[in-house]
């Protein structure tokens, strides 16, 4: 009988991002990691290097890229691209959103907030969860008996969390556990998911 391979996924979200104006930035490119953000990435990578990381891939966004990169380089490896580890979709994105201030004081935009379980205001929660699970199984069968890293966003990551372990999708932002550069580990005994942990390894 061929023994089953155990596969552990790490599911990274990106440093700190520099965005002094304080916007919603979404997909929007040009949006890089800040000073901070690429500690951040560093102190991950030099977690990580002990680890049995064999393959590294990003969401299209150059601040997940940036925060792949150490990762990678530490192994001689290349970043690979996966388009369903991006950002998901907001109607809100290039505006400021802060509570009191912004795009939700705008009466025109309440209609956007009708209901927050799809969410209303953008991508639904359940093809979050389609296209984050496919990216995770993508990485699990690269990474096959080994390790993998993916690098995605806040609430791609909280979804994936979420619909691996049959919870709500919908939820308080205030509630999510993905604070920056943190890891979400999934873990494989074959094909089968046998569990998950968390990490803050930079601070938040």
């Amino acid at each position: 009988m061929t023994a089953r391979k155990r596969t552990i996924v790490h599911v990274m979200r990106h440093g700190e991002v520099h965005n002094p104006e304080g916007l919603l930035y979404g997909r929007l490119p040009d949006y890089h990691l800040s000073e901070r953000g690429q500690a951040q990435a560093r102190a991950v990578a030099d977690w990580l290097a002990l680890r049995d990381i064999v393959y590294v891939v990003a969401s299209p966004l150059e601040r997940a890229q940036e925060t792949a990169a150490p990762i990678a380089a530490g192994r001689g490896l290349p970043v690979d691209v996966d388009e369903a580890l991006i950002e998901s979709h907001n109607v809100f994105q290039g505006q400021r959103v802060s509570p009191g201030d912004g795009a939700l004081r705008d009466p025109r935009n309440w209609w956007h907030l009708r209901n927050p379980r799809s969410p209303s205001w953008g991508e639904h929660y359940t093809e979050i969860a389609v296209r984050m699970r496919g990216a995770l199984e993508r990485a699990r069968i690269k990474g096959e008996g080994h390790e993998a890293v993916c690098v995605s966003h806040q609430l791609p990551v909280e979804t994936l969390r979420r619909a691996m372990n049959s919870e709500p999708l919908h939820h308080f932002p205030t509630r999510r556990m993905c604070n920056l550069a943190s890891v979400t580990s999934f873990y494989f005994d074959g094909s089968d998911y046998v569990g998950w942990g968390y990490a803050e390894l930079a601070g938040r």
